[in-house]
């Protein structure tokens, strides 16, 4: 990988080409995918996200390349509609004359399984003869969009194609290093006092990387003793829960416990990570809600959409915390995949500090899967909750 400080002024650092990748995808329109995937094989594809396909879109990339395109789904949306994924991360299909793009937004979408369930027998390929498949499905990820791609191979023709409409090239290593990238560049940009009414002063710090991207926000609760193991919590926004007060998850209740558990203990520091829906943005997220309306839990109606049970990651979390020089905390959280995250990266967890609210009856089946099938360290039979 190209470190940000080396990279030409005017070219583009490898984080901000996924994320214009990512935003081209969200329009519709096909992206080349290249470089080298992780076992070192070259990748060439033409990547199309399945949602938002248009039958033109797909008849022009097909014509473009010579040759039908390949539908790409994760191997969880795969096991919904009951299709062998024998590439192993992802199950690759052939498309077949029935695969119009209203069909193949059939396939992406669980909520269509609901009134009329997809049935094969579908054409699977065994095995994979070009590499970058899992890549394609991670960049739409990083899109937003339901992990569901039409890819094809970049021969010459359409790499010439590909040159002609100026298409965006992204590079497969920037996709799958993509939070680190994004860490590595952390700066703050801006800071200042915020009241709110806790007892203790408050210091809002935005950060986001050099070269432009997501910001992050460290709430900083009265004054930071960085040399001591201060009062933490990895916080991921949530849009219903924090802004709306949405009954059906505990975010917002334990960001507002949090904050006042940290005035109580003299200070501590919340990081706001933009992270909505545990990873996987606010409308999938909402996807998922459908689905659990329809009796699915929380962890079942992720891998419908094609997810895995939480995509979150936590560099961005480490390289904030190394910022405000913070190699010590006590961890407010019942989360053991960040106690691990943490640990792993060199900041030493010196206590685990519980955040147990009480349930309401939106969210108490919620709060039992987290315990049951996502191992957070909450009791289900009792009174409480899980992030």
């Amino acid at each position: 990988m190209t470190e940000p400080d080396a990279v030409h002024p005017l070219s583009r650092p490898p984080h901000l080409a996924v994320e214009r990748a990512a935003a081209e995808l969200r329009r519709g329109l096909p992206v080349a995918l290249e470089g080298l995937d992780a076992g070192g094989r070259s990748v060439g594809l033409l990547v199309a996200a399945v949602e938002g396909l248009s039958a033109g879109t797909l008849a022009g990339i097909e014509a473009a390349a010579g040759t039908r395109a390949d539908l790409v789904l994760s191997a969880h949306r795969a096991r919904t509609l009951k299709i062998a994924a024998y590439t192993g991360a992802v199950a690759v299909l052939p498309r077949e004359a029935r695969f119009d793009a209203a069909f193949l937004g059939r396939l992406a979408d669980p909520a269509t399984d609901l009134a009329d369930p997809m049935r094969g027998p579908f054409t699977v390929r065994r095995t994979l003869d070009y590499a970058g498949a899992e890549m394609a499905i991670e960049l739409a990820k990083h899109a937003g969009l339901l992990p569901a791609v039409m890819v094809v191979p970049m021969g010459a023709r359409l790499a010439e194609a590909a040159v002609r409409l100026d298409l965006v090239r992204v590079g497969c290593e920037a996709v799958a290093h993509y939070d680190a990238l994004e860490a590595a560049a952390m700066e703050p940009v801006a800071e200042a006092q915020v009241p709110l009414g806790i007892g203790l002063p408050v210091r809002l710090r935005v950060f986001r990387p050099r070269h432009g991207g997501r910001d992050h926000v460290a709430v900083i609760v009265g004054d930071l003793h960085p040399s001591g193991a201060v009062l933490t919590r990895l916080h991921s926004e949530c849009f219903t829960g924090d802004l709306l007060g949405s009954l059906k998850c505990d975010c917002g209740p334990q960001l507002r416990a949090a904050l006042l558990a940290m005035a109580e203990a003299g200070g501590g520091v919340l990081l706001y990570l933009p992270q909505e829906g545990r990873g996987i943005g606010l409308s999938n997220k909402l996807r998922a809600y459908h689905l659990q309306d329809q009796g699915f839990d929380t962890v079942d109606a992720n891998e419908r959409l094609g997810f895995a049970d939480d995509e979150r990651g936590f560099a961005a979390a480490l390289a904030l915390l190394r910022a405000l020089g913070i190699g010590k905390v006590r961890l407010m959280t019942n989360n053991p995949r960040k106690l691990a995250a943490l640990a792993d990266h060199g900041i030493e967890v010196v206590e685990r500090v519980p955040l147990i609210l009480p349930t309401n009856p939106h969210n108490q089946a919620y709060i039992a899967v987290k315990a049951r099938r996502s191992g957070h360290l909450i009791d289900p039979e009792t009174e409480g909750s899980a992030e």
